[in-house]
């Protein structure tokens, strides 16, 4: 008699374990960096979605428009990884960093992918194809760069 209480105890553990067991809910699998545009606060497990945005805003001062119409350049062209991504005529220019998406100002939306950060080649040419900058830019997840081109008296003359 007591085996078979031993035996019907233990057996209503087990099956209060299996019930317990299957009752747990499931994570709830999303992106859980704020940073990323597909960020879900409810998330509990990463899945792998995050994907990333980042700004940046190109900008250049009195001196440089200046030596700019100097040299005979009217406009600018500006690619981002051999891609055009704004144009502006040389007389626009900026007293002091514009904000992303200021009126007038070239401000470009990068697509990151699912990293936070990524690096990318700016050329900026005249209506000539002279080219008067070419650096890399590192365009962050979720912020805003200001990137200031600077005159060199140095160029085309």
């Amino acid at each position: 008699m007591k085996k078979v209480i031993s035996l019907f105890i233990f057996l209503s553990l087990i099956g209060v374990l299996a019930v317990t067991d299957s009752c747990k809910k499931d994570k709830i699998k999303g992106c859980m960096d704020q940073d990323s545009d597909k960020y879900d606060p409810k998330a509990e497990q990463d899945d792998g979605s995050c994907e990333f945005e980042g700004y940046v805003a190109f900008w250049y001062d009195e001196a440089a428009s200046i030596g700019l119409a100097a040299d005979g350049a009217t406009s600018l062209t500006f690619f981002l990884d051999d891609q055009v991504v704004g144009s502006s005529a040389t007389s626009v220019y900026w007293t002091a960093s514009p904000a992303c998406f200021a009126n007038g100002s070239i401000t470009v939306t990068l697509d990151l992918g699912n990293v936070k950060a990524l690096t990318y080649t700016l050329s900026v040419v005249d209506q000539t194809g002279f080219e008067y900058w070419f650096a890399d830019v590192e365009v962050e997840a979720n912020t805003c760069l200001q990137f200031q081109l600077l005159w060199d008296k140095r160029k085309k003359k």
